[in-house]
Order: C-alpha cells, then sequence, then structure tokens
C-alpha cells in the first residue's frame, strides 16, 4: 500500500528556515514525480514544487529562490526546505507522488496518492 507521511511543520518566523519531510512507504520514491502542494484556509490547493524521477526541480514564482526540493534515495524521502518563509506561506502543506509523469507538473491532476499534511505557520 502506497503512503506519503509528511512531518516537520510548524511555527516558524518570517526570514527563518524549516524543513518538511515527505516519507514514503510500500513504494520507491524515485520512480515517481514527487510534488509539494499547500492549501491556505478559503484558497485552492496550489503547487508549491516538483522533483522528478531523474532529479530536476521546478517551482512556482513566488517560493523560487526561498525553498528548495530534494530527495534521499536511502531514506526514501523527499524534503522541501523553506528559507525566509513570509507570512503568506502558511498553509497546511502535502506532499503527492504521480507515477504517470515523466517530468514534472505543479497541477494536482496527474498526482495519484497523497499524504495527510503538516501545518506551517508563518508568524514572530
Amino acid at each position: 500500500q502506497l503512503q506519503l507521511v509528511e512531518s516537520g511543520g510548524g511555527l516558524v518566523q518570517p526570514g527563518g528556515s524549516l524543513r518538511l519531510s515527505c516519507a514514503a512507504s510500500g513504494f520507491t520514491l524515485d520512480h515517481y514525480a514527487i510534488g509539494w502542494f499547500r492549501q491556505a484556509p478559503g484558497k485552492e490547493r496550489e503547487g508549491v514544487s516538483c522533483i522528478s524521477r531523474s532529479g530536476w526541480t521546478i517551482y512556482r514564482d513566488s517560493v523560487k529562490g526561498r525553498f528548495t526540493t530534494s530527495r534521499d534515495n536511502a531514506k526514501n524521502t523527499v524534503y522541501l526546505q523553506m528559507n525566509s518563509p513570509k507570512a503568506e506561506d502558511a498553509a497546511i502543506y502535502h506532499c503527492a507522488a504521480a507515477l504517470k509523469v515523466t517530468g514534472c507538473t505543479l497541477t494536482t491532476t496527474p498526482y495519484d496518492s497523497w499524504g495527510q499534511g503538516t501545518q506551517v505557520t508563518v508568524s514572530s
């Protein structure tokens, strides 16, 4: 059974840093494109970043230069390093896996398996 579990969320000050983890069980992460998505109250879910099977990454414009996605194959885990977070980055962050995507996408449709999410709060 495919399972994704996010962790690492919490309260972070603006300008601080936080690292989210997405641990997989039941499948090997590097066979999938892995996306990070977020959803704030009253807003639609939006794509934040993606790492492809080959390790290629893409980001939404608002987080470029601040967030970094990486993968540790030995730990079967994908990370989202959040540097200099802003108030507008506060949301529940989910990771998701897409088997049928050869590259990367920030749209939700191709993603088959989703984690439950981890809350990120940005406040001083």
